[in-house]
């Protein structure tokens, strides 16, 4: 029994899914995702090769003669975007079905028609209603990557007007290819259009859930929209099915107060339930693993539906109404009761009258707007990567893992703030311009956690600012001082959080500690560059060791292969690393392994540049056998593992985990 059918509705976006089955569930039959696609007629790919070649062949003429023409060179991803749809369907066998030739040929032809338009100083494709594929070069990788886009009717360029923009999130598709996302991208206006809104399609970097690059995609297309747009970030609503819906749970919740309204149909709002009532599986998590769970589980981070109007929906007889009901009572837990909009007699779809009962809720809440500025924030968190809500930011925690919450309350009429706290040790609140209703001559009185810190007063131009942490049990005001290492947002791990943002491959190129490691080194290098080329969608950076610069360094994380002797770029930071490894084997404050059985992986701030990570020996951590079900996509290895190489390499791991675990909040070797 396949895993999750691949005849999707592309009108919808919608995934028809079942239960997988047994198969799915043994990690020595793992079936390839994606899987290989069908033998094109060998006229049809004779033409398409070198059409997309030819157009290769124009696209690098056209970027040099726009090189004083920035507004137009950054249009040059709507035409890319279109090679690439068409090239690597060619390049890696993701032809699926028989009629991507014509859209292959119609899709090269879009490209034409738009490098003549820019040739002319002109971007017709941004001027006409209705739905679009764009492009935009991301800064993760330098990859090429595609959005959709629903121009709404009413709009006309030049209005001083602003937009309300909708996120849609796709569901499940093993087949969606560059080639068929934009296909569909271009011919249907999706499941929820509207004619006084935008829609944004994130592609997400293909089937992954928005997780970890697949999130960051969405808000560089975000970006991207806004750059040709005028959106309203007060009016944003983020709505998905089915894999879509699961996006929605994450984005709802760990990016609550950025939505004027959620609206999440079916899909998954946690990992360990849905797997064993989808999935069928046992599962016999590590306890890193267990723990890691909570950085996406929307059930584990419930109390911020509290920041979001957001009405779920199901159909009535959807094995996946389990992840609204499993949310209700998430939510139950914490005082609050779920908006559950269920289709009558309906499975996996959306229901007519539901479906229209939703859009009526939807809109009021989108004309309506976000609230400017609540006046009470509830928030959790178990990490640094979801930091913020509204106006509090969390910027230092007890113990990350453990759940952290924050609640407070802007008092108006006392010139006050109260707070309160848990497994949080340094905070600022930050209230924008326009927005601080305190009286601008007056102090503020902060009470947090029962400690009254008296404050300077807003600046004239109604913002206000404080920050506070701790000092033993007591709290102090001003930020943490110092400079010195500690997990701060965006450098707090896991290993997976180096491949959200902008990294490098440094590939060795001397002689390694021993044959094992070096044979070990060089098969999971050249894994992880194909997985990520497959799973999300771009080609790693890579350089050898030698041939790191210093902007390298300042821009990037910088993913190291090899060990101290064979990659000069590891030498030059081996003894200011959380873990050591020499000719003598690798060593924690907790064991020493031998060097010709054990290989460390492991992420750490970079000494030559403690803005920015150094991963040791690693990719993503989720592997072939996750593929199988979006749900599995959590990370596999926590900051460092230790791993024996003697053990081979599986669908679920890159070697054998002899030991793993986290670093301290200072970075600091943690039992």
């Amino acid at each position: 029994m396949r895993h999750l059918i691949h005849a999707f509705l592309f009108a919808a976006a919608v995934v028809i899914a079942r239960a997988d089955g047994p198969a799915d569930n043994l990690t020595d039959k793992v079936r390839r995702i994606p899987p290989p696609g069908i033998a094109l007629p060998d006229e049809a790919r004779r033409e398409l090769t070198v059409g997309a070649a030819q157009l290769a062949g124009e696209i690098d003429a056209l970027r040099g003669s726009l090189t004083n023409k920035p507004a137009l060179l950054a249009r040059l991803p709507d035409v890319q975007v279109l090679h690439k749809a068409v090239d690597w369907a060619l390049r890696y066998d993701e032809f699926f079905r028989t009629n991507e030739v014509k859209a292959a040929r119609e899709q090269l032809d879009e490209a034409r028609r738009r490098l003549a338009a820019l040739r002319e100083g002109r971007t017709p494709w941004l001027e006409q209603a209705g739905p679009v594929a764009l492009g935009y070069v991301s800064r993760i990788d330098g990859s090429v990557q595609p959005f959709g886009l629903v121009i709404p009717e009413g709009f006309a360029a030049g209005t001083p007007h602003r937009w309300r923009l909708d996120f849609w999130f796709h569901g499940r598709g093993e087949q969606l290819s560059e080639l068929a996302f934009v296909t569909d991208r271009t011919r249907n206006r999706g499941e929820f259009a509207s004619t006084n809104a935008f829609v944004l399609h994130p592609y997400g970097r293909y089937c992954n859930g928005s997780r970890f690059a697949g999130e960051t995609d969405a808000w560089e297309a975000f970006e991207e929209v806004k750059r040709l747009f005028p959106i309203d970030e007060d009016r944003l609503v983020v709505r998905g099915f089915s894999l879509g819906g699961a996006s929605c749970w994450h984005f709802a919740v760990h990016h609550a107060w950025k939505w004027a309204a959620a609206a999440p149909g079916a899909g998954f709002s946690e990992t360990a339930e849905f797997l064993n009532v989808f999935q069928n599986e046992k599962l016999t998590p590590a306890p890193w693993e267990q723990k890691l769970w909570a950085l996406h589980d929307a059930t584990a981070n419930a109390l911020n539906v509290s920041m979001v109007p957001l009405v779920a929906y199901s159909g009535e007889i959807d094995r996946q109404k389990q992840a609204a009901d499993v949310m209700a009572a998430a939510l139950e837990k914490e005082g609050m009761e779920l908006s559950h909009i269920i289709g009558p007699k309906t499975a996996h779809s959306y229901e007519k009258g539901a479906k229209a009962e939703i859009n009526r809720r939807i809109d009021a809440l989108a004309a309506r707007g976000r609230e400017a500025l609540p006046k009470v924030v509830r928030f959790t968190t178990p990490s640094l990567r979801y930091h913020r809500m509204a106006w509090v930011t969390v910027d230092a925690l007890g113990t990350h893992w453990d759940p952290a919450r924050v609640e407070a309350t802007v008092r108006a009429d006392g010139d006050n703030l109260v707070a309160s706290t848990h497994n949080v040790t340094a905070i600022t609140f930050e209230l924008p311009p326009g927005l601080a209703p305190f009286d601008v001559r007056h102090d503020i009185l902060v009470e947090l956690d029962g400690f009254r810190i008296r404050m300077g007063p807003p600046q004239t131009d109604r913002s206000w600012k404080a920050s506070f942490h701790r000092e033993g049990t007591n709290w102090v005001a001003g930020p943490l001082p110092g400079n010195g290492l500690r997990k701060r947002p965006g450098l707090q791990g896991p290993i997976d959080d180096a491949f959200m943002d902008s990294f490098l491959f440094v590939r060795p190129t001397g002689q390694p500690l021993n044959a094992a490691v070096g044979n070990w080194v060089s098969s999971e290098l050249a894994h992880a560059v194909e997985h990520w080329r497959r799973h999300y969608r771009g080609e790693v950076r890579i350089k050898d060791d030698t041939a790191v610069t210093d902007e390298d360094i300042a821009g990037s994380h910088l993913v190291l292969w090899g060990d101290p002797k064979s990659n000069a770029q590891f030498a030059r930071i081996a003894d200011k690393l959380g873990i050591r490894w020499d000719a003598n084997g690798v060593h924690t404050p907790a064991a020493g392994y031998p060097v010709n059985q054990f290989v460390p992986a492991f992420i750490y701030p970079n000494p030559l540049n403690p803005e920015r990570y150094v991963v040791v020996n690693s990719g993503f951590t989720f592997r072939e056998y996750d593929y199988l079900n979006n749900a599995r996509q959590t990370p596999k290895l926590p900051d460092w593992a230790i791993l024996d190489i003697t053990k081979p390499m599986t669908s679920r791991a890159p070697a054998g985990i002899s030991a793993a675990g986290f670093f301290g909040e200072n970075w600091e070797w943690k039992p």
